[in-house]
């Protein structure tokens, strides 16, 4: 009996009276973002509406359809056009039943409707929904979701909603990017962009520049987008991620346009400058300035290749940059042989084929440090030229190096020699100034972008300030009145 009875008493366990944590679910979150927006609408506070948009990216693994349903219900008037628009997308699945039941038990306290329609929720909401489109790979109902969002938008004028259609814009051009129509919205974007400036929605403008570049550099036409940047309005830089998108894409147009010394600089601070979560495009950064800096005839630092989460995704460009650092056109030849699909991916394959002099270069400036005096013939049996005629290709070749100032030697046209000169000590030249001077001028700019970023409050600290000095003068009034009071009274006694 003693023991059934234990059995039953460890099945059916005493109730605790300990209060446990409860996490809030995903549509209790929302509805909190939702609120904040909301607040920020009413007291046109743009870093409310920032915040909350920031907050909504930490949720978006978590986004459902019957999530989704439940806060479209919430925010939005059940007879209004988006609300029934935004309900098609969504259907109404029969297996998250459980799920819908936790959200209405744990909320059903904030479960108040709005009394009108905020248009910012109302964006808000389409934004969401089209996240939760692109998540589900859904994408030709995620372009008409976007396209009806952009049609709301065209009829707003709101500050405040200028955020969330920032983000819109991205996700309509991205939308349209995974379904390989990207062209057909490009007169579209220009629209935009002419809309957001005649509104003055910088942050907007900002964002329709980047997405029409990348527009132009996905079909590459570099010549179109450097004509649209040189006549874009100046890039003020009021957001970073727009920024580092900006100085990514003219980096390419530097890089096409064979302006090496520009597109390294864009394309070094396009990496710096991103996030440290942009994995991705951090990567693509550096492939690029790895690129541009051999071009330039420098050689990256083995660092750059061993960053975190970058070994493998850099690999064949460190083989490319090893194969250039010592001058083997063979070796340099396979490497792009084996990775020509990796190059043809990232868009790089045309500059690799530039990089062929650069190693041939590379390749006679260590045979010229090496050799006081050499054969024609023995130049080209080392920089391994495959042609009908080697020694007449080794000798245009050096000539051309003389002339450019790559090397510091002398052709001897009769023998048939090169005769190197002896290099002399570098301290003696300008080329430790110019490297401080380089060095100096990087610092410079990184110190004035970094004022330039700073953000100041508004004056209400002033205005607190003197609303506490004025009560702190009038309270230090009334005590000496009162002491003035009390002094007069005792010599009255």
């Amino acid at each position: 009996m003693t023991q059934t009875q234990d059995e039953e008493m460890k099945d059916h366990p005493k109730p605790s009276h300990s209060i446990t944590p409860t996490i809030p679910s995903t549509l209790q979150n929302l509805k909190e973002i939702a609120s904040i927006i909301e607040t920020g609408s009413n007291s046109k506070e743009v870093r409310r509406i920032s915040r909350a948009l920031r907050s909504t990216m930490a949720l978006r693994p978590k986004l459902t359809a019957p999530v989704l349903s439940s806060f479209i219900d919430h925010v939005l008037p059940p007879a209004s056009d988006s609300h029934s628009r935004l309900s098609s997308y969504l259907p109404n699945p029969k297996d998250d039943d459980h799920d819908m039941e936790v959200d209405t038990a744990t909320s059903a306290a904030i479960q108040t409707p709005s009394k009108h329609l905020l248009p910012e929720l109302e964006i808000y909401s389409y934004f969401l929904v089209l996240l939760f489109l692109i998540d589900q790979k859904r994408y030709n109902e995620a372009k008409a979701c976007s396209s009806a969002s952009i049609d709301r938008l065209k009829s707003l004028n709101r500050r405040t909603v200028d955020v969330i259609a920032s983000r819109l814009y991205f996700y309509y051009s991205y939308s349209y990017e995974l379904t390989g129509d990207l062209a057909e919205i490009r007169g579209n974007l220009f629209q935009l962009h002419r809309i957001a400036t005649l509104r003055h929605d910088e942050l907007g403008q900002e964002t329709l520049l980047n997405l029409l570049l990348r527009n132009y550099l996905h079909y590459n036409l570099y010549d179109q987008a450097e004509k649209l940047r040189s006549k874009a309005p100046r890039f003020e830089a009021h957001s970073n991620q727009q920024f580092c998108r900006y100085l990514f894409y003219l980096g390419k147009i530097r890089t096409i346009q064979l302006e090496y010394t520009d597109a390294k600089e864009s394309l070094l601070q396009a990496a710096r400058k991103a996030p440290v979560a942009a994995q991705g495009f951090r990567i693509q950064c550096n492939k690029w300035a790895i690129i541009v800096r051999l071009l330039l005839g420098e050689i990256p630092e083995r660092t750059i290749f061993v960053q975190k989460g970058m070994e493998k995704a850099l690999r064949p460009y460190f083989e490319l940059t090893n194969a250039v650092r010592i001058g083997d056109l063979e070796l340099f030849r396979n490497v792009a042989e084996k990775y020509a699909t990796t190059f043809s991916t990232d868009g790089t394959n045309n500059l690799i084929v530039r990089l062929r002099h650069n190693v041939i270069r590379t390749g006679l400036r260590n045979i010229s440090i090496s050799y006081s005096r050499i054969s024609l013939a023995d130049v080209a049996q080392k920089l391994r030229l495959s042609s009908a005629d080697p020694i007449a290709d080794a000798e245009s070749i050096i000539s051309k190096a003389i002339r450019d100032g790559a090397i510091d030697a002398t052709l001897d046209h009769a023998n048939k020699w090169m005769l190197s000169k002896e290099t002399g000590d570098i301290y003696s030249t300008n080329e430790p100034q110019l490297a401080f001077n380089s060095r100096i001028a990087f610092c410079l700019n990184m110190h004035n972008e970094a004022v330039q970023a700073l953000r100041f409050p508004k004056n209400t600290h002033k205005e607190k300030e003197i609303a506490e000095k004025r009560r702190e003068r009038q309270q230090q009034e009334q005590e000496l009145a009162k002491h003035i009071e009390e002094d007069d009274d005792d010599d009255d006694f």
